[in-house]
């Protein structure tokens, strides 16, 4: 019957007088609809077992027929007559009604392919603004109602129609006032068809109206893109995408400050923060790899660790965040962030992170080490750099403390708790691997830029006269503590060209020296047939390589700064982080192995930041230091004398040693014994000494490159 029908259909559109013919069809189905609703008794039966999906078929093609016909702008008598007769705001009644069942999934599947296949502006009369805000009214607000395919593509064939006439934003996302009965300010009215908004005789609102949380096409967005079905939620968020990137200032204007967007982004991250179990163990959560935000429920039912999923759907709900905030205007752009900062930052982060609890400090640091690591805007990145470290960028004093959350991080480093100092440095480490280059110069580069670490004498230092693995020597008279070293090495006190040793000379006397420090009896590396130094200058090659790539836009320089420009007499100070980091390097004989891998991680990826002060002060084993500094090469050589001390004191402390390698290897069961801290110390002290020196080997002088 319904084919039968559809030729009788065909046989009239195609007579000769198309007009008169289509214009009875389109009005005869629109009646057998309203009849439908007169004449019916039975009101179970849902809207797909009736006629009125086939009539609101019918009247589309007539539509879609009509607009073939006439000429590009010319609405036709079925057109004339949908807005003359407000059938969509009739549509849109019987849609909130739902009634028969399954009526509103028929009203926007209408709505959709009316509006989106049509090019006549049918969005600048009042009488299709109407009926489509109070559909974006249904919309978006019941997470899991059987409409949302047809919501999102309804939601979607807007979007469409902004990106077209930017101007339509502003009109779109009124709402409440239009519903309410009364006329929006600047709401488009029918004679706007001739003055459509965003032409030349439109003139946009001078100032934005107040943010509304009343449902609009923005919260209809916000709500689809919570939908537990994966391809809702993703073209839900690839709209938000659309609507963000608008180039038209005034469309981005209303988005920022006329409506909820930065509000509804924002209260979702705290939701979805605060969902992710407060137990959660901090190794697991630093586990998860980078989450996208295209891969919704991925984390869903692997047998994971309890609230992966939780923790997955806020690093991927980050990741849109990130994501929308690289691409969006950048007024929008600027909104987003600073409803970031202030609602989540400053909000939840920094009242967790100054508690007391531990149980609190340790998760939550090992979530914002997953923010960290999840973010790739800049302006993200640097509200958040600012958040944790503050702006300061002046040289550090003893005491200091200008950003409490800055100073509490890093004393957190050498916390009681071992799992908090892990925590912490691993933080500090994924803020290096950022490429901001406040990080770098907050946290070290401030404090080294007069080289004041540097003794000044008239005198020239000569070379080493004494060999530094020799046994017995006093620490005070090693020669790593004395004035005797040749200061050629990254230092441009004296800038002849006198043949000096340097170039490869130079860089494999660096290496040597540090592959040398740990001496032969307190070496196991050798006896392990292990990958040799070859797998150290790899990786080494990587690490630099990619510090290299995040610090080329910042403009360093490529030689220290010349010491008759620095002002003489500063007193040097290493700075509050690099000061708890030689505290504990100092004590890597006595800490937890995973702390102390942790530890010679962050300080290698310091060495590997191809600022010279930077190379200079933490890769020349040979410098003439000021009274009361040290050095990193200093703290290690001061190390190597306690463990020497030690090492003479433990019965077969070699053989011991070598089991320890040899269990951190899995090659022999783990056993516990004497000394197993210490023992394990030595092992990361020794591999610890070989990147150093891989590090020294690719970087070279710090002149340049190898």
């Amino acid at each position: 019957m319904l084919s039968r029908l559809g030729a009788l259909l065909q046989q009239a559109v195609e007579t000769r007088e198309p007009s008169v013919d289509l214009l009875e069809a389109f009005i005869e189905h629109w009646r057998g609809i309203t009849g439908y609703y007169l004449e019916t008794t039975d009101e179970r039966v849902p809207a797909r077992c009736t006629d009125i999906p086939w009539r609101l078929r019918q009247m589309r093609d007539l539509l879609e027929y009509e607009q073939r016909q006439r000429p590009p702008g010319d609405a036709g008598p079925c057109l004339e007559f949908l807005l003359q007769h407000k059938v969509l705001e009739t549509l849109a009644t019987l849609g909130k009604a739902e009634y028969p069942a399954g009526m509103r999934q028929q009203v926007l599947l209408f709505f959709s392919r009316v509006l989106g296949q049509l090019q006549h502006p049918l969005l600048h009369y009042l009488s299709v603004h109407r009926p489509v805000q109070k559909l974006l009214q249904l919309s978006g607000d019941r997470p899991g109602s059987g409409t949302e395919k047809e919501e999102v593509q309804f939601a979607a064939v807007l979007c469409s129609k902004i990106q077209q006439d930017p101007g339509l934003l502003p009109y779109i996302l009124e709402g409440k006032s239009i519903l309410n009965g009364r006329r929006a300010p600047d709401s488009p009215r029918e004679e706007d068809l001739e003055h459509p908004p965003g032409s030349a005789a439109s003139s946009p609102p001078a100032e934005p109206s107040p943010p509304r949380r009343d449902s609009n096409l923005v919260t209809c967005l916000v709500g689809l893109c919570r939908s537990t079905k994966s391809r809702v939620a993703l073209k839900a968020r690839e709209n938000l995408l659309l609507l963000a990137g608008l180039s038209q200032e005034a469309a981005a204007t209303c988005l920022a400050r006329g409506s909820a967007l930065c509000q509804l982004l924002t209260g979702h991250l705290c939701d979805l923060y605060g969902a992710v179990p407060a137990g959660t163990d901090p190794a697991d959560v630093l586990a998860v790899d980078r989450v996208s935000w295209r891969s919704q429920g991925d984390g869903a039912g692997d047998g994971g660790f309890p609230g992966k999923e939780s923790l997955a759907e806020f690093l991927g709900w980050l990741d849109f965040l990130d994501e929308l905030v690289m691409g969006a205007h950048p007024l929008v752009a600027d909104a987003i962030t600073e409803a970031v900062e202030e609602k989540f930052f400053q909000g939840i982060l920094q009242p967790q992170l100054l508690q007391m609890s531990e149980l609190v400090v340790l998760g939550t640091t090992a979530v914002l080490t997953g923010t960290v690591r999840q973010l790739r805007s800049p302006t993200l990145l640097h509200r958040l750099v600012l958040f944790l470290l503050g702006p300061h960028r002046h040289p550090e004093t003893p005491g200091d403390t200008p950003h409490p959350l800055r100073a509490q991080l890093i004393d957190r480093c050498d916390h009681l708790c071992d799992e908090i100092s892990l925590a912490s440095l691993r933080l500090f480490e994924e803020l290096l691997r950022k490429p901001h280059e406040h990080v770098a110069h907050n946290l070290v580069l401030r404090n080294l830029e007069a080289r004041a670490y540097l003794q000044r004498g008239p005198e020239e230092p000569g070379p080493p006269e004494t060999d530094p693995e020799e046994d017995g020597l006093d620490l005070e008279e090693d020669p790593y503590f004395t004035d005797g070293f040749p200061d050629s090495f990254g230092s441009t006190k004296n800038p002849s060209p006198a043949p000096t040793p340097s170039g490869k000379g130079r860089v494999s006397e660096v290496v040597n020296s540090f592959l040398c420090l740990v001496p032969e009896e307190a070496k196991t590396s050798s006896c392990m047939e292990e990958g040799g130094y070859d797998t150290y200058v790899h990786d080494a090659l990587g690490m630099v390589q990619a510090c290299r790539a995040n610090a080329a836009p910042w403009g360093w320089p490529s030689s220290p700064r010349p010491l008759d420009s620095c002002h003489p007499g500063v007193a040097f100070y290493e700075g509050h982080f690099l000061k708890v980091l030689f505290d504990r390097m100092s004590r890597i004989l006595d800490q937890p192995y995973s702390l102390n891998l942790q530890l010679t991680s962050v300080l290698s990826h310091l060495a590997a930041f191809p600022h010279p002060h930077l190379h200079e002060y933490l890769l020349d084993p040979y410098l003439n230091l000021a009274p009361g500094c040290r050095s990193l090469f200093s703290v290690l050589v001061r190390v190597i004398g306690d463990l020497m001390q030690r090492l003479q004191r433990v019965p077969h402390a070699r053989a011991k040693l070598l089991l320890v390698r040899q269990q951190l290897l899995g090659l022999v069961p783990g056993e516990q014994m004497d000394h197993t801290v210490l023992f394990k110390g030595v092992v990361v002290l020794e591999e610890f000494c070989k990147e150093l020196a891989a590090i020294a080997l690719v970087k070279g002088p710090p002149e340049g490159p190898p």
